[in-house]
């Protein structure tokens, strides 16, 4: 593994920048949830079970919304979507606090159906900036960020809402999320590169795209979010049963420690390895751990196997996705993707969890690996059935469709 694909990837302009101002705009977003969930659950002191509604609803208006914008840019340009949903989560967060719950039900799901695609966009621009062969690096580092902003996140506001209530949480919410969108207009990244807009790629029919190679792809990133969420429930219930609660944080913690090694590792290889690959690999290495006894800290130590695979798993299924979807469709099809892995993680909660009660937390690992593990064997056949017109790929770079991907482009590249 070499730093140097990093330092050629950093050296491209415009890169950095959407890297350190797509991290700093996915901070206020990876707070929401834990926001909307402790507002309800504690300050309105109305349980769980409602706060699970509000975020059930935010979540179907994000799973409905991100193609929806995602397909907005790509017909209108990035601009227009970031000052409508910019105005629009300015617009919740600063009255949520004040919202009776009927309402706030209704203006979550709205919430959420104009929610600041920051992550999907931040994807989106990488794949036009970086030449294809630097991609895996990029989505990879991107990955990382991803991972980072949710450790920071929700412990912020946990803090916020300790200290100061949710009243001045939600607002700092609203204008760190309103800083942000501001931030991704003043950039104002490229969607499309430079030979992708000569070659007018901004109409394109979806039947040319949406393949069932397509939907095998969004089938197998679901599949990856749901061993995730499940492994982390499953995790907690672990430590939780074994009396050792105030362990929890720092074992999510350092779990996510292994995904940041594992992408930083991954985006040095020479060569990468197909999501197929990674994710039943991940959901193999799952299964076993609820075997493990004793401490938290075996459970840990067993968990490094499957950790080290997450940040590659996901960012590789972007990698294949930037190559599959032509340039005038990118924003959608990554819209479709922010969606399946929101519909990976929200179907991982109450199945697992069902399970966790009626049979124990060893067999939410079990669960979760083999739902991992199962969607790849159902997605396989359906694999090489990629969009027929997405752009060519050389063939010493067909490694990334079918199992191995191509070697780090030359450092003219960069």
């Amino acid at each position: 593994m070499a730093l140097d694909p990093y330092r050629r990837l950093l050296k491209i302009p415009g890169v950095p920048a959407l890297l350190l101002v797509g991290l700093l705009a996915r901070v206020p977003s990876t707070a929401m949830g834990m926001t909307l969930t402790l507002h309800v659950a504690v300050v309105l002191d109305l349980g769980y079970g409602k706060a699970g509604l509000i975020t059930m609803a935010n979540t179907i208006g994000m799973a409905i919304g991100s193609p929806l914008s995602g397909r907005f840019v790509d017909k209108h340009g990035l601009r227009p979507v970031l000052i409508i949903t910019t105005v629009a989560q300015a617009a919740f967060w600063a009255c949520a606090w004040a919202l009776p719950f009927p309402v706030l039900v209704g203006a979550a799901a709205l919430a959420g159906l104009l929610a600041l695609p920051v992550f999907s966009v931040a994807r989106q621009c990488l794949a036009a900036l970086v030449p294809m062969g630097q991609r895996r690096s990029a989505f990879a580092l991107d990955s990382m960020l991803v991972e980072l902003s949710y450790m920071v996140g929700p412990a912020l506001a946990v803090a916020g809402l300790t200290a100061f209530g949710s009243g001045v949480t939600m607002t700092v919410i609203g204008a760190g999320t309103a800083a942000a969108g501001l931030g991704l207009i003043a950039l104002n990244p490229p969607t499309r590169s430079a030979e992708e807009l000569e070659a007018n790629a901004t109409k394109v029919p979806r039947r040319q795209w949406i393949t069932s190679g397509f939907a095998a792809l969004l089938g197998t990133t679901a599949a990856a979010t749901f061993v995730l969420t499940a492994t982390e429930l499953s995790l907690v219930a672990t430590i939780n049963k074994a009396g050792q609660t105030e362990w929890v944080g720092l074992a999510v913690a350092v779990w996510c420690v292994y995904s940041l090694i594992g992408g930083f590792v991954y985006g040095g290889l020479s060569r990468g390895f197909s999501p197929l690959a990674l994710i039943a690999s991940m959901g193999l290495l799952t299964i076993p751990v609820g075997l493990v006894g004793g401490g938290w800290q075996w459970l840990v130590l067993a968990l490094v196997p499957a950790g080290l695979l997450c940040a590659p798993s996901l960012s590789s299924s972007v990698d294949v996705l930037s190559r599959w979807v032509p340039a005038g469709a990118r924003g959608e099809a990554m819209g479709f993707h922010g969606t399946a892995l929101l519909i990976g993680g929200a179907t991982a909660a109450p199945i697992v969890g069902a399970v966790i009660d009626g049979s124990g937390p060893a067999w939410g690992f079990v669960i979760a690996g083999l739902v991992g593990m199962g969607m790849v064997l159902v997605a396989a056949p359906f694999w090489s059935r990629r969009p027929p017109e997405a752009p060519t790929v050389p063939l010493e770079e067909e490694g990334a469709v079918t199992g191995i991907e191509p070697a780090t482009a030359s450092p003219s590249t960069g």
